[in-house]
């Protein structure tokens, strides 16, 4: 018997990519000889290189946003000789469920989203009372409807390999002479997102002081922000922000002994990379998108105010971020 060929319709953000392993290993334990294929923005290949329940990635040509419905129609032509039995879309937009059915494939899963009747005939309505994490929500598409909720979700877990590892740190020409802090101060949602640059310069002098290497994370919209912490620790942070690829980023985050992250898509990254995570709250909401590893610690001030779910704080003082002081997330640091 042919195996069952699932084609995943991915999402565009690296958080909630993380988050969607969890569903690709529910597939796999209930159904170990699934081939899973899964669309996504070719960024992402990095990231989706190191989840092994992965048969191929294929690469969206469209940017997020796009609609390029002829590009859409031409991918599900092509889509059509793999005989896919199911497709599982992740995004709730209209556009996001046009491929697999330009592909023809007989089952296709997903929440009604945009009102997507007819292009989705496995349609389930979203109980957000039930499902009230974005995990919840992705593993739930790979059950049955019948399922009771909310499903467990299976933990999930980049592989990482030494050979991988070694060859980023010789890139960069790093060493693991000494234990590593791992700071991401970017979130690419907005400045109420990220904890003050003098919190985390005081946290990265601390450990510096104490013999520790900082290396800062981070896409090249971070580099200012890295730039103005390693300013503040006159220079001693290896500083990463926009010199590697998301792979290279993986690798290298996997050698830290501790990160300290706001809620962004490295958090959850270093979540499934098993490392100890101090993850700061502002205004997100951790019940939503929490890390999901046991060793992960959240900080938040819990204000009435919060989450307030904006990208810049609407009362002028993000008090939720700055109230969170370094001394605080020192104390949760391994020594």
């Amino acid at each position: 018997m042919l195996p069952k060929r699932i084609l995943i319709v991915g999402p565009s953000w690296v958080g909630d990519m993380v988050m969607a392993q969890s569903l690709l290993i529910t597939l796999k334990q209930n159904s170990p000889d699934s081939l899973i294929d899964v669309l996504a923005p070719f960024w992402s290949f990095g990231l989706l290189e190191r989840m092994p329940e992965i048969n191929r990635a294929i690469a969206m040509p469209l940017t997020h946003g796009q609609f390029g419905l002829g590009a859409r129609f031409r991918l599900g032509q092509q889509l059509r000789s793999e005989k896919y039995q199911q497709a599982i879309i992740l995004p709730n937009s209209w556009k996001s469920a046009l491929i697999p059915w330009f592909a023809g494939i007989p089952l296709r899963t997903g929440y009604v989203g945009e009102c997507r009747w007819g292009l989705l005939n496995d349609s389930r309505h979203l109980d957000k009372q039930q499902l009230k994490m974005t995990v919840e929500r992705f593993v739930s598409l790979g059950l049955t409807s019948s399922t009771k909720l909310p499903p467990t979700c299976p933990t999930p877990q980049l592989t990482i390999t030494t050979e991988a590892q070694q060859s980023a740190m010789a890139q960069f020409k790093l060493t693991e002479s000494s234990k590593i802090l791992a700071l991401c101060p970017g979130a690419e949602y907005g400045e109420a997102k990220r904890w003050p640059v003098k919190h985390f310069a005081t946290l990265a002098n601390h450990q510096l002081n104490n013999n520790w290497q900082v290396w800062l994370f981070g896409s090249d919209k971070d580099q200012a922000i890295a730039a103005q912490i390693n300013q503040l620790t006159q220079n001693r942070c290896t500083d990463l922000t926009g010199r590697t690829s998301l792979s290279q980023a993986i690798d290298l985050l996997s050698l830290a002994q501790v990160v300290v992250s706001n809620d962004s898509g490295l958090m959850h990254v270093a979540a499934a990379l098993d490392k100890p995570v101090i993850a700061l709250y502002g205004s997100s909401d951790p019940s939503f998108t929490p890390p999901l590893n046991d060793k992960a610690h959240i900080v938040t001030q819990s204000l009435a105010c919060s989450p307030c779910f904006q990208r810049v704080c609407p009362l002028g003082h993000t008090d939720c971020l700055y109230g969170i002081s370094p001394e605080q997330v020192q104390s949760l640091l391994p020594s």
